[in-house]
């Protein structure tokens, strides 16, 4: 079967329409890969906002209303212990007829419950940390979007995910930027964002194709990586106390169950220590 002809009697160029093909083509996967990166970026503000500043927020809010109490019950709780096992102890003596040494049993116990301190010092920390964030300046709604928007802005240009091949300093100016958005430091991302401009990535050479289809695939996957992690966040402590601290009501019904609580650990602190005072006689 021979091939028609063209109007002026040549035959069509099929070498310019696979061209042409695959250039469409090209475009078509270029302008695929562009929307991943855009929603990627989306995604991973959404992620930061709440890791960064939402979370943090309920942090505080929680901590200041509730935390001393919950700091409270926990130390009793960790007394209580102590003197339990400071009873096994001096018993265990008792029943084998041995010497009882306070100082050698309290120096076992320190060593036993010194995860308990570390616990305690964390939680310390946790309410100093969420004090000093309560005195920080809050910014404006205004401020607070320009935040959001030229947080964005550097993501697109700097987040490792859209950019694997960042180099070190570059690196480091992102992980400024997140210390900047995470403190609500506007004048610091200000400054950052000025540095970089959302880059604009190349795709050429006979590996255009190949190059963009595996960008896609990488894009991809990290989206479905950066939902199920949004999803995980809203299902962890702090998020989880968002219904409590917007809520007067649960709050303090969360705190007279935290002062029962404690009431009942002092009675059995005080038993644990009449019984050692017994047991010493």
């Amino acid at each position: 079967m021979k091939l028609s002809l063209e109007p002026n009697g040549e035959r069509p160029d099929t070498t310019d329409a696979a061209v042409i093909m695959l250039s469409q083509d090209f475009e078509r996967l270029k302008s695929e890969v562009e929307k991943l990166r855009t929603e990627l970026s989306m995604l991973v503000l959404e992620r930061d906002e709440l890791l960064l500043v939402e979370c943090k927020n309920i942090e505080t809010a929680y901590m200041l209303s509730i935390g001393a109490l919950e700091y409270k019950a926990y130390e009793i709780e960790c007394a209580v212990l102590r003197m339990k096992r400071k009873a096994e102890l001096i018993q265990a003596k008792k029943n084998r007829q041995e010497k009882v040494v306070l100082s050698k049993i309290e120096e076992l116990l320190d060593i036993a419950f010194a995860e308990y301190q570390a616990k305690l010092n964390e939680r310390i920390e946790k309410m100093n940390a969420a004090i000093e964030r309560s005195h920080g300046r809050l910014l404006s709604d205004e401020e607070t979007r320009e935040l959001k928007s030229l947080y964005r802005a550097v993501v697109k240009a700097l987040h490792p995910d859209l950019h694997p091949d960042l180099s070190a300093a570059k690196m480091q100016l992102f992980q400024n930027a997140v210390t900047a958005y995470g403190n609500g430091d506007l004048d610091g991302l200000r400054i950052i964002a000025a540095m970089v401009a959302e880059p604009a990535p190349l795709y050429d050479g006979p590996d255009a194709t190949t190059q963009l289809t595996k960008e896609k695939e990488r894009l991809s996957t990290l989206l479905r990586k950066v939902k199920d992690r949004i999803a995980e966040i809203k299902t962890e402590y702090p998020y989880t106390m968002k219904p409590v601290v917007q809520s007067p009501e649960k709050t303090e019904a969360r705190k007279a169950e935290l002062q029962e609580y404690i009431a009942r650990l002092r009675e059995t602190l005080a038993a644990y220590t009449a019984k050692i005072d017994e047991m010493l006689r």
